[in-house]
Parts: C-alpha cells; structure tokens; sequence
C-alpha cells in the first residue's frame, strides 16, 4: 500500500499539475488536428495486423521526422518498431504509441454491419487513433520544448503488435525504457477516464500436436489424429477452470483441425491464452496447461511441442501521474456530438446488446476511482521499466465493446477524430506540466519505487524468445 505521506504528497501537487502553460498545446493541436485525423484514418484503412504494420509505423515516422525528431528505426529486433526523439537531456517523456488491427474486423464507417472487405482486418481497438494522437502530441511537446529555456526529452515510442505480440517487451528487454523519467499513454474507449488501474498478466502459447495420417474409414486403426490430441487437452484444461483461482481467464481457438473429415489429422494446433493478476500464479497455471497438453499426447498416441507467443506483466498503477492526467482532461472537458454525430450514435446504440452508458456520458469526465480489470496490455511491461500512466478518452459511442464492427464504425468518422484530438491534448499539457515542475515527477518517481518494491528484478514472460514477427501469419 501507499504510505499516508506519499498520498499526502500526491493530493498537495494536485493544483500544480493544472496550472496554465506559457505555450499553448492544446491550441497547436487544434490548428493541425484534422492532419491528424488524416493520418489516423489512413492507418484504419491499411489495418495492419501486428508485427506487419510497415505502412503504418513509416507514416508516423515519417511524420515525426518532418517535425525535426530524430528516428532510430527496427529497434529491438522488430522491423515496425521504433524510438523517435527530440531535445537534450533529462527529464525525458516517453509516450507510447500503438497502430497494428486485428485480424477479421473489417468493417465500414456506417452504422451497420458491412466489411470493407469480408474476412480483413479493422482497427476494433482504435490504435490508428492511439497512433495518431501520441504523435499529435509528441509534436506539440517538440514545439513546447524548442520555446522553452533548459532541458527536455520528448521521446515516442512506436509499440507494434500490442495485441497479442507483445511488441513493447521487447523493448523494455533491450532497455529502450532504463533512462526514462515517466511514460504516458492513452486507449479508445467509449468513455473518458483517467482512473488509475490494474488489469491481468497475460501468456499465450500455441500447442501443436503430430499423429499419423490414414484413410478415416478404410483404416482407421492405423491412424492417431492429432486433433483427438487437441480435443483432449481441451477437455482437460475445460475441466481446470473449477479449480483455478475465480479471476483467471482462459480462451483458446484451434488455429488447424485438419483438412478433411475422412482423412485423419497428422497436425493440429490450437491457440490459449491464460490471464491472471499475479505474473507468479498465472505461470502455475500455466505448467498446469502445459501437462494437460503432455497427457492428451500421451493419451492419444500424439506428440506434442508448444511455442510461447507473449507474455505480459500486470500495469503497475501511478497516482501522481494518474492525477495529472485527470486534472487535464477535467480542465478539457469530453467531447461534444454535433447532430450528424448524435443521429450516428444513437443509430450504433440501436445495435448494441444492453449497452452500460448513456448517450451524453461522452460529454462527461468519469470519476476518478482506482479500480482492476480485467484485460491485458503490454504497457504493464513498461510501467515496471519507469513511473507509467494513462486515461481511456471517448473515441466510440458510449456503451461499445472494444474488440467490435461498432468500434470500427466510429473510429473511422468524426466521433473518433474529437476523442483523438482530446487524447492529444491532455498527452502533451500533462507532459509540459511534467517538465515544468520537478516536484511532480520526483513523487511520481517515489510512488514507482514504493509499489516496486525494493527487491525488484524485471523477468520478461516471454523468456528470451526472438519476437514472433509472423504470429499473425
């Protein structure tokens, strides 16, 4: 838990973070906004899976390096990945940028179903905004800091692969975070909240079975059908989730069943990811999954191996910066439809199952409530690496899913370029804040050290595997 003394600190340097700025960020957002929104809607129409999103990481690059940053490309091993700089010494800002789809999500930006092209990707997560805005912001800060007498790092990160590849272990394996004095970052939602939050440690591993192939009718007995192997294991690991801690989840898909009915599978595969809070509960779980596997080979007559495809750590949660974001975003205010916009929405709300927010909580900042959830993000590697902090600002219609058509939908129109434009703001005013008073990350510093513990060492999930640049081939 925090100390009384630190929580003292924190909620003294509240009004410090809100204070006016002599540059104004906000405003040198507003005047190249809809470049930006340009930008991000020509990565939606790209929607790049993860570890393949050449297009998109070039154009941001090449955005940034317009604007005077100097770009280290292909970092980590990575070729999407990239570090992008401007300034002179300490502090350093880092904010974190992401823009890879997800596979079959394709989708239009109209209020009905309908796939650009049936079967392709879409950004269901918004990280063709995320990108975006993170640059947005990253330029005003460059701007900011050029005006300014003294030091100052402004330092973007070009995270690929965030869903399901991992991207940003890697390069907090290669130390690209050790000299970092604070991380910010932001996500699409359907909502604007700068709560302070944890979420699950995440592991994902395809496990491939081998038999031997034989005509299913004519000689079935000389056959052992990997996909038995897979079935197996499933049933098995089915039969775990009575007895594994209530806040674990666990989701597979079987990625190869074989060809033909009346041929019996000689390879299988199936795909499983395995959550929990705690990184050292998760992976008993996981060896737990592991000998499942082992005993459906045996059982079946299969062989078996697996691949770790990623692994990810729980966000370790920061207030002080937490706070700063939150104090900007109340200064900002939500977003605001206009009437296309509200006829949009409420024809997207129509669609929606039981949707948990009303029209008009756009408008609205959400409280300020440190709370759990739980998915998974490779941002809890980072936040382990430096002081980490970010806020979810309403880029869909209150009530969507992240991971759906109706995501897509409002990423890709208007709806989406307000909440991009406010994400960009409330990044780079909390990072002039950041550089103007030292106080501010020197107790965010403080609060870093404390929930890390003294006797911290950073151990990667995904071990020392080479990043899985064609996990989504």
């Amino acid at each position: 838990m925090i100390t009384r003394s630190l929580v003292a600190l924190i909620i003294a340097l509240c009004p410090v973070v809100a204070k006016a700025q002599d540059f104004d960020v906000s405003g040198a957002i507003d005047v190249r906004g809809g470049q930006y929104f340009d930008i991000a809607r020509q990565i939606w129409e790209w929607a790049e899976v993860g570890y393949q999103e050449t297009r998109s990481a070039g154009l941001l690059m090449k955005t940034l390096e317009e604007e005077g940053f100097v770009i280290r490309a292909g970092v980590a091993g990575i070729p999407t990945a990239f570090v992008a700089e401007y300034g002179t010494g300490a502090p350093v800002i880092g904010i974190l940028a992401e823009y890879d789809a997800l596979p079959g999500l394709s989708q239009a930006a109209i209020a009905q179903r309908e796939p650009v092209a049936e079967g392709a990707a879409g950004h269901a997560c918004g990280h063709h905004l995320f990108g975006a805005a993170s640059v947005a912001a990253a330029v005003a800060v460059k701007e900011f800091l050029s005006r300014r007498d003294g030091h100052g790092t402004i330092r973007l990160y070009g995270t690929p692969a965030e869903e399901g590849g991992a991207g940003k272990v890697y390069m907090v394996r290669e130390g690209l975070f050790d000299d970092v004095d604070a991380v910010l970052h932001w996500h699409p939602s359907d909502r604007t909240d700068a709560s302070p939050m944890t979420n699950l440690a995440n592991r994902s591993a395809k496990f491939r079975f081998y038999g031997r192939s034989t005509h299913a009718a004519g000689a079935p007995d000389r056959g052992r059908s990997a996909l038995d192997g897979v079935e197996a294991m499933n049933l098995m690991v089915n039969m775990m989730r009575e007895h594994v801690p209530q806040e674990t989840r666990i989701h597979y898909v079987i990625t190869h069943g074989g060809l033909a009915p009346n041929v019996v599978p000689d390879f299988s595969e199936v795909y499983y990811y395995v959550r929990n809070p705690s990184a050292a509960a998760l992976l008993e779980i996981f060896s737990r999954i592991i000998r499942a596997a082992e005993g459906a080979a045996l059982g079946t007559g299969t062989t078996m191996d697996y691949e770790i495809i990623h692994g990810i750590h729980s966000v370790l949660p920061n207030e002080v910066l937490s706070r700063a974001l939150y104090a900007n975003l109340q200064a900002l205010g939500g977003v605001k439809y206009s009437a296309e916009e509200l006829s949009f929405a409420q024809a997207i709300r129509s669609t929606l199952n039981s949707p948990d927010l009303e029209l008009g909580s756009e408008e609205q900042i959400q409280p300020y409530e440190p709370k759990s959830d739980m998915t998974s993000t490779d941002v809890g590697d980072v936040s382990y690496a430096a002081p980490t902090a970010g806020f979810d600002a309403a880029t869909w219609v209150p009530g969507t899913a992240a991971h759906s058509w109706q995501a897509v939908a409002a990423g890709g129109m208007s709806i989406g370029s307000k909440g991009l434009t406010l994400a960009a703001k409330a990044l780079a005013m909390t990072a002039v804040d950041l550089y103007r008073d030292a106080a501010v990350l020197a107790a965010a510093k403080a609060e870093f050290e404390h929930r890390r513990g003294p006797d911290f060492t950073y151990e990667p999930l995904v071990g020392d595997r080479e990043p899985p640049l064609d996990y989504r081939k």
